[in-house]
């Protein structure tokens, strides 16, 4: 099994980053602030607009390290990507399976029945734990949905009706995820999704959840030989990260909102943590994104044992994990690929 290393976050807009040795070297206004030995890193998120020498780039592709680049807010703009790794008869394998629809419905269904699996069982534990303080007959109406969504969608055969399926389950869990905040009700309020830009604190921390979920499922894939562009629910557009939101879609509750609910409910953020910007936007301050961070790296330290596997993992190498079973489940070691089901 994979190790899980450290991942470097460098929020100084200001910072530029290189490499002296065997070691990136963080710098602001030609004055070192920081020095880490590359050899403990998995992963580099630089906020800002200066940037990193092509040598830390060249680098960080020749040892597998991801180096991502993402704006003073936190929205993604790039990432470093070294040579392909795994042979060429997986990538191959995997882009004649993108363009068969039916064959691709078969994997793509499987995202799905996790996605919604993971919502039920989360709004379950949420009206098992705290039916004192929620609406129990819409919540458990909206279980009693999604239970019926998730075996339709086991059985879907059809791209786009896995697709309807799959956003009426959405709708449905978050027509009830404002149920899931117990603290701080008045400063942190959901409505509806609303994202480019967020325009209230929770739609906020989601979005920044999310974006660094998907650069983490991105990497896992490209760890394990296959294309992160190049999906199956989510088909081809220029510059998206398509498979890489495939394999979220069952860990955006578990991983990402359940996060974001631990962050407010334990009052980690508070409101003092936001601006509001003259467009509407609310996005983090400079002190609440490393507060996020901080937590976020610690729950990927976090010990679990993995439903499928039955060994026991951090919770930062869930995406490597299930990027293996699928890449397993393409090379024909699997019959079918197993999603990630949390209870």
């Amino acid at each position: 099994m994979r190790k899980l290393l450290n991942t470097l976050f460098v929020t100084t807009p200001e910072a530029y980053l290189s490499l002296n040795g065997e070691n990136v070297v963080v710098m602001k206004d030609d004055e070192r602030i920081g020095r880490v030995p590359l050899h403990n890193l998995e992963a580099i998120y630089t906020f800002g607009y200066v940037g990193a020498s092509p040598a830390l780039m060249g680098e960080c592709a020749s040892k597998g390290i991801c180096l991502v680049f993402l704006s003073k807010s936190g929205r993604f703009r790039a990432r470093v990507v070294g040579e392909s790794r795994g042979n060429v008869t997986l990538r191959k394998t995997q882009y004649r399976i993108s363009d068969n629809i039916e064959a691709s419905t078969l994997i793509a269904r499987n995202f799905i029945v996790g996605k919604i699996f993971n919502s039920k069982s989360y709004l379950q534990r949420i009206a098992r734990d705290y039916s004192l303080r929620i609406e129990a007959n819409n919540l458990s109406s909206v279980i009693e949905s999604l239970t019926s969504l998730m075996h339709r969608a086991r059985s879907a055969e059809q791209l786009d009706l896995l697709r309807g399926l799959e956003g009426q389950a959405a709708s449905s869990y978050y027509d009830v995820f404002d149920q899931c905040i117990l603290q701080q009700k008045d400063e942190f309020y959901f409505r509806k999704r609303n994202r480019r830009p967020p325009l209230d604190r929770v739609n906020a921390l989601l979005s920044f959840a999310y974006t660094l979920l998907a650069n983490d499922t991105a990497a896992a894939l490209e760890t394990v030989g296959l294309d992160a562009y190049v999906g199956f629910l989510h088909r081809d557009r220029p510059g998206r990260a398509s498979l890489a939101l495939d394999l979220m879609e069952e860990l955006r509750c578990i991983y990402a909102d359940r996060f974001v609910l631990f962050l407010i409910n334990k009052r980690v953020i508070e409101k003092d943590d936001f601006v509001l910007k003259e467009s509407g936007a609310v996005l983090l301050t400079d002190d609440g994104r490393k507060t996020f961070l901080k937590h976020w790296q610690d729950r990927k330290q976090e010990k679990i044992t993995h439903p499928y596997l039955n060994e026991v993992i951090a919770w930062g190498l869930v995406p490597y994990v299930q990027a293996l079973l699928l890449a397993r489940y393409l090379r024909g070691d699997l019959d079918e690929y197993p999603p990630f089901l949390w209870k």
